[in-house]
């Protein structure tokens, strides 16, 4: 079963994941609905799973948020959050079908999380957030964190698209890839801005573009963490 594959998950996979586990559970939720290609359960699920050993409680801000699967998986894992806020300039139409069927699951997400029809650069954002962002395209990524660092708030980012005319390399690809570039300059920008940072990845067999940075506002203490 290929985790990368972008063919749509249908009723019929529901045996694809037989098991009492709670991925398991979250898959079979995300089949019923019909919406999602497989790898975008696999990827919200590998980043949920380790925002989440980080960052507890807090409202979940789920920016370019898609069908919004991160944002349930996030309450699903931490139910001291008490809304997620699903932000998207164009929601799909049939995210309210993935919704649907994750909440016939977890009947207590109903009415927590709320979708929102607007640019990103629109929603406010507060210090208690969790501000989180699969696959923002491009120059969004940056967006999004300085948007979150401006306020303090915690940040968990998968970048991708990468735009080498808008986004700096200064001058590192002379020693690595320019996309590694790219994402290293964002990784130090937040240490510069008082973060502590989480640098980890998700399964290359997903997605290469699989890098996850995440930080949290920790002024006077040690900017990386293990």
């Amino acid at each position: 079963m290929k985790k990368s594959s972008r063919n749509r998950l249908t009723p019929q996979q529901q045996a694809l994941f037989p098991g009492d586990s709670l991925f398991d559970k979250i898959a079979r939720a995300v089949c019923r609905a019909g919406t999602l290609p497989r790898k975008e359960l696999h990827e919200a699920w590998e980043m949920a799973k380790r925002v989440r050993r980080r960052y507890r409680g807090g409202r979940v801000l789920d920016l370019a948020c898609g069908h919004g699967l991160l944002a349930h998986i996030l309450l699903i894992l931490d139910d001291s959050s008490k809304t997620a806020i699903a932000v998207d300039k164009a929601i799909p139409l049939n995210a309210k079908k993935l919704s649907n069927a994750l909440i016939d699951s977890w009947p207590r997400l109903k009415n927590r999380i709320i979708y929102k029809e607007m640019l990103v650069q629109d929603i406010p954002i507060l210090p208690d957030d969790l501000v989180v962002s699969a696959h923002a395209c491009g120059s969004l990524t940056d967006l999004i964190l300085d948007m979150a660092s401006e306020q303090h708030a915690r940040i968990a980012v998968l970048p991708c698209c990468h735009d080498l005319k808008e986004s700096s390399t200064s001058g590192l690809e002379g020693w690595m890839d320019k996309v590694l570039a790219v994402d290293t300059l964002r990784a130090v920008k937040l240490v510069s801005k008082g973060y502590k940072i989480v640098t980890r990845k998700i399964p290359e067999n997903i997605t290469p573009k699989n890098r996850l940075l995440m930080g949290e506002y920790l002024r006077g203490e040690q900017p990386f963490h293990d």
